[in-house]
């Protein structure tokens, strides 16, 4: 992977990039990201740049063999350990599921664990990284790097690693093998050995912003821009979500959304019933992230009427809509709708009847911006 393939984070390429060019590579680096973010794809740029033959001012070049083969993850000197499960007569133990970890970050790199798990087929169970891998890091970090500047070893979510893995892999860093590179791809660094953390130097990577991932949308995924605009208020940040929202949405949230909030305020309660109709053929799914995305846009409507400013990033007709939808919410109103929207949110998640729930909820909503006089 290069770094021109990762939207946006040109501080965190520009410091990874510099590393490398003043020599300055840490033995053990730690990639801090949330869910969905790009610490993967960045550690996996940097892995590539580390080691290639004809490195360029921005990037790695992308062409020699070193980063052809890392660009492919078969690279001799890149190696991955990652939470796994035991799978029919597979071990839990990361070797043993290199196939399938080529192929899902060949997916994406900005999966997630639960992702990953459903990937290999582990259902329910949990992953871990057991004490044998601490075995098979000592094995490879015995070896020398076969072609490469640089053995790299990524270690994808070393929160969770039990006790007695965490314990031997901190003798590594205590005395690090020459001419490698750990890189720990981590989404909660509270839940590492704070004796590992103070080993390694710290790579925070930020969430995605709203125009980056409609961007990655758009020229990605092909999403309809005015369908990532909606997109984007449910991911807040998440890439993965984001690219799993764009394939779920089936309608026009927003366009669904001021229908109904046009027939609540009038008490036209014949077009809500009919609109209920709609709401129950969404399916669950998307009922579900059709109330996110409301309460996503009447949060946007409390900051408007708080500060105009505090909302800087909405396509036209929706910011018309807010602009508008501000002027009925006020203090005495705005917790109630949220709670209101919340609540309808917990009920269908609970299974109850779609329908039910979205008349009960407009009977509540029409009551909260348009008192009966």
């Amino acid at each position: 992977m290069q770094f021109s393939q990762i939207y946006g984070h040109q501080g965190t390429k520009q410091l990874l990039l510099n590393s490398v060019k003043s020599q300055h590579v840490a033995h053990a680096q730690l990639f801090l990201g949330s869910d969905g973010s790009a610490n993967m794809a960045l550690a996996l740029a940097y892995a590539q740049y580390l080691n290639c033959e004809d490195p360029q001012p921005l990037d790695s070049c992308g062409v020699c063999p070193s980063c052809n083969k890392i660009s492919k993850r078969i690279h001799p000197d890149l190696n991955f350990v990652m939470p796994v499960t035991k799978v029919k007569d597979q071990d839990a133990l990361s070797k043993n599921f290199v196939t399938q970890w080529r192929a899902f970050l060949s997916d994406s790199p900005y999966q997630t664990l639960n992702d990953w798990m459903q990937f290999i087929g582990a259902e329910n169970k949990q992953g871990t990284i057991p004490v044998g891998e601490s075995r098979e890091l000592v094995r490879m970090t015995s070896l020398k790097a076969f072609e490469a500047k640089y053995k790299v070893i990524v270690i994808w979510l070393p929160e969770l690693m039990n006790a007695s893995a965490a314990n031997a892999f901190l003798k590594l860093l205590e005395e690090p093998p020459a001419a490698t590179v750990f890189l720990l791809v981590s989404n909660a660094s509270d839940k590492i050995m704070p004796t590992i953390l103070s080993r390694t130097q710290l790579v925070k990577v930020r969430a995605f912003t709203d125009e980056e991932v409609i961007q990655y949308l758009v020229e990605q995924q092909g999403t309809e821009r005015e369908r990532a605009y909606q997109v984007v208020s449910l991911a807040e940040g998440n890439l993965q979500a984001a690219r799993v929202l764009s394939q779920e949405m089936t309608s026009d949230y927003f366009t669904f959304f001021l229908s109904w909030m046009r027939l609540c305020y009038n008490h036209k309660f014949d077009g809500v019933l009919e609109q209920s109709e709609d709401f129950q053929k969404l399916g669950r799914e998307n009922q579900k992230n059709f109330l996110q995305f409301a309460l996503g846009l009447l949060r946007k409507v409390l900051l408007y009427g708080v500060d105009s400013k505090l909302i800087a990033f909405l396509p036209p007709p929706e910011l018309d809509f807010v602009q508008k939808f501000a002027k009925l919410i006020h203090q005495g109103n705005g917790a109630q709708l949220s709670q209101e929207l919340n609540d309808a949110h917990y009920h269908i998640e609970r299974n109850a009847h779609p329908k039910i729930t979205f008349l009960n909820t407009s009977i509540q909503i029409a009551q909260l911006i348009r008192p009966v006089a």
